[in-house]
This record gives structure tokens, sequence and C-alpha cells, in this order.
């Protein structure tokens, strides 16, 4: 993946608008088993298998932390919390995935927190040795939310084998802060609280990347749909990245808009429009 395949996001948070941005959802987090009771902040951390993220969790949290099963599924959940400044952050370990493209149940499971809980802060985890693998997931949640740290991990592994990264140039490519780290040796972790702390707070504003596909006809069709999807859902944030899981035919986001789940994001569905995108979304295919 090359620069020249981002393109900025034109619907990114402008600084007076982010007071208004929703913290999370806390009716859906309720639903997923998260409780929010004396926390001021949610936490989702991302990452690819073996990037040392449960590495990070554990830093982060000390601890203060504890293991459960998702609801409805075997797959386990790890949260914990940690204190920065006058706030309480509670933080909560998904899956490691290497997609968010819901064709297994850790994939379905990181997906439909950051899609429907709408934590505050999304880090994504990464492998300075391995980033052509890593920033896909990176890419895949920046679809998704703009509110996006990504944990440069392992940059002690990359200066061993020789390897230099670029991260202020990343980060101006993604638009999100961009954190060097060595986890093991606690390099970087309190820059990774800082960085957090101002996302959450909205002293840094991102401005997220989106892949441009190039295509056309799809392009067409993704802009077409993505208007079918804001005026039947107001406001939703993730628009173009629902309209691209429609296209690839998601069975569990086709749900979740025939259901009304994708209305509570927004708290604004009328259940006439449900079925209407579904027609729509028909003629278009």
């Amino acid at each position: 993946m090359t620069v020249d395949n981002l393109v900025s996001n034109p619907a990114a948070h402008p600084a007076s608008a982010c007071a208004a941005c929703p913290m999370y959802n806390g009716a859906q987090l309720t639903r997923l088993g998260i409780n929010m009771t004396d926390w001021d902040f949610v936490v989702a951390l991302a990452g690819n298998p073996n990037t040392g993220k449960s590495t990070v969790f554990n830093a982060l949290t000390g601890l203060r932390q504890h293991t459960g099963n998702w609801p409805g599924k075997t797959v386990v959940r790890a949260e914990g919390g940690f204190l920065y400044g006058d706030k309480r952050y509670k933080l909560v370990d998904l899956p490691g995935t290497y997609s968010l493209l819901s064709t297994s149940a850790d994939e379905e499971v990181a997906r439909d927190f950051i899609l429907f809980g709408q934590p505050t802060v999304t880090v994504v985890i990464v492998d300075a040795t391995r980033l052509e693998r890593n920033l896909n997931l990176a890419l895949q949640v920046l679809e998704i939310t703009d509110r996006v740290v990504v944990g440069l991990n392992l940059m002690d592994e990359a200066k061993r084998h020789g390897l230099q990264v670029d991260e202020r140039r990343l980060a101006r490519d993604l638009g999100v802060p961009v954190v060097p780290m060595a986890a093991r040796q606690g390099e970087g972790v309190q820059a990774l609280l800082k960085a957090i702390d101002e996302v959450a707070s909205g002293v840094f504003v991102t401005q997220p990347r989106r892949v441009n596909h190039r295509d056309p006809q799809l392009e067409g069709a993704v802009s077409q749909l993505v208007r079918q999807i804001e005026f039947a859902f107001p406001g939703l944030p993730n628009a173009r990245w629902v309209a691209l899981r429609l296209l690839d035919d998601d069975e569990s986001i086709e749900r979740a808009v025939s259901d009304g789940t994708l209305g509570q994001l927004t708290q604004t569905l009328t259940p006439q429009t449900a079925p209407a995108i579904r027609l729509e979304l028909e003629a278009v295919n």
C-alpha cells in the first residue's frame, strides 16, 4: 500500500465539533458486556497477533485487569483500567486479528466492538518490522473511526534488524498519532498514554486518511449507497465503511441495517428506513 493510495477524509471532525462527538455508545457497550460505571472513557486495544499487544495491555493496566468471555461467544475478553491525569480509562483488549472482515469469531468481536461500541479511542498496535502486513488492519480501523492512535511497537527489533521507520512521516500519512514503542522495555508507554488522552479530550483532532480504490464503477456504487445510508441514518460516523461492507455482502452488517442495530449508533432510525436500504443495495449490486 503506497501513500498515493490514501486520500484525506473530508468528513474528519473539525476542532469546533469535537465536543459534540460521542465519547462512546453506552447502550451498545452494555450489550457487549462492558460496564462503564465509574469510568470516563473507554479505549479499545486492537492489533495483529504477535505484535506485543498483550504486553502493551499489561503495561497500561498493571494488576487492574480481569478476563471473561464476550457475550454469546467463546472468545476471551480481557479488560482493565488506568488513570491519566484526573480521568479514568477502561481498556478493552480485543482479540488479535489480521482484519475486520468478520470471517471468524475473533474478527467479528473486534469489528462489532469498534463499530457498535464506538470506543473513545482505538489503539492499533503494529509491528515495526512488519508494517506492510500490520497496516492493513490499521487502515480498516480508520475506515470505521477517526479516533485512532497507532502504537508502533517492537522498535527495538526493527533497530536490531537494521530497519528505520519514520514515525513522523507515518503519522502525517495516516493522519493520526503514531507512537514508537518497545513495550517489553517499557519504552513509549508514557507517550502512548499522552496520545490517548489528547485524542480522547479533543486536544489532538485526527485527520485520518481513507483508501482510494480508484475504480470509478466501485466509487460510484459506494457514493450512491453512502447517500442512501446517510439519509436513513443521519449522523452515522462511518457510512462509507458500512457501504463497502454491504457491497461485499457482509451478512452481519446487512442484519445490522435490517434489524435497526445500525440506527442505534445515532438513535435516529425510523422503522421504515432499513428495508429501503436493503432493496436499493440489491439494485446497486
